[in-house]
């Protein structure tokens, strides 16, 4: 075997094994769910994302009532968060943002440069109900889609607990377009006895997103648990979205703890940082 063969050889073994190096190194930009500091957020939005910014967080989801500010007060948010070097990764939205005040939620957007407009939750209880959901999140998603916006769903336990032996997330997954995100709220999933890394494997490349939050089945604790310190094998999960699940961002989100909503918010991050270092 000549030398040159050797060399070339080599050659492309080092270059797949740096091409496999790269990938294992992508990083997934972590931000935070602002609900977790929703009554400060209420009082003083501009502070709080301040200082989410000086945890070290890279981005946020706002949530609802984002869609009650003029278009200058969503203008100047977008000029804090490019100040900080933060984006805004997606915001979560009621039906109405897919349906009447679809416009708006394009126009709102687009200037804070979010790319998701995620369905937070739907008033749906039969299984027909879903259907109709997942109609409405295909006709937003077709909307959208021209403005180069993603729409989605983010789910609750009751979208894991079957109805009629057939679980509503289930229903939302295979009655949508590929392109309509299912946003994985991790502490809600098992609440209701479902494995996350199962749904993550059978829905590739459609977990565009993860709400990080875990959840204690001590009653007492439940959603109080901090990330880490719950149910959630947070290792098996976050591999799972990242070899299969498609994801682009990771949320953390807090409902509440024995600590402040601040103190919560970064020491959640902290744990986070464990296993994917900024």
């Amino acid at each position: 075997m000549s030398n040159f063969s050797l060399t070339r050889r080599s050659f492309f073994a080092a270059t797949a094994a740096a091409s496999l190096l790269s990938a294992a190194k992508k990083k997934i930009p972590v931000g935070l769910e602002l609900y977790s500091v929703r009554d400060r957020l209420k009082e003083d939005p501009n502070g709080t994302v301040d200082a989410v910014g000086k945890m070290g967080y890279e981005g946020v989801e706002f949530y609802s009532p984002y869609m009650t500010w003029t278009a200058e007060q969503t203008k100047e948010m977008r000029k804090r968060l490019n100040g900080l070097g933060m984006r805004c990764f997606s915001t979560h939205n009621g039906m109405n943002s897919l349906t009447t005040d679809i416009d708006k939620a394009i126009e709102f957007n687009k200037i804070l440069g979010s790319n998701f407009v995620i369905l937070a939750s739907a008033p749906a209880k039969t299984l027909d109900d879903w259907k109709g959901v997942a109609d409405k999140l295909n006709a937003a998603s077709a909307k959208m889609k021209s403005a180069g916006l993603r729409t989605g769903f983010h789910n609750h336990k009751a979208e894991f607990v079957p109805i009629d032996g057939k679980r509503p997330m289930e229903v939302l997954a295979s009655n949508t377009d590929k392109s309509v995100a299912l946003q994985l709220d991790v502490g809600t999933c098992i609440e209701a006895g479902s494995d996350p890394v199962a749904w993550i494997n059978a829905n590739p490349g459609r977990i565009a997103s993860l709400h990080c939050k875990d959840w204690s089945k001590d009653p007492a604790i439940g959603f109080k648990s901090l990330f880490g310190e719950g149910e959630a094998d947070w290792k098996k999960i976050l591999d799972a979205a990242e070899k299969k699940g498609g994801v682009e961002y990771y949320l953390i989100e807090q409902e509440g703890s024995k600590f402040s909503p601040t103190e919560t918010a970064e020491k959640c991050l902290a744990a986070f940082r464990k296993l994917r270092p900024a």
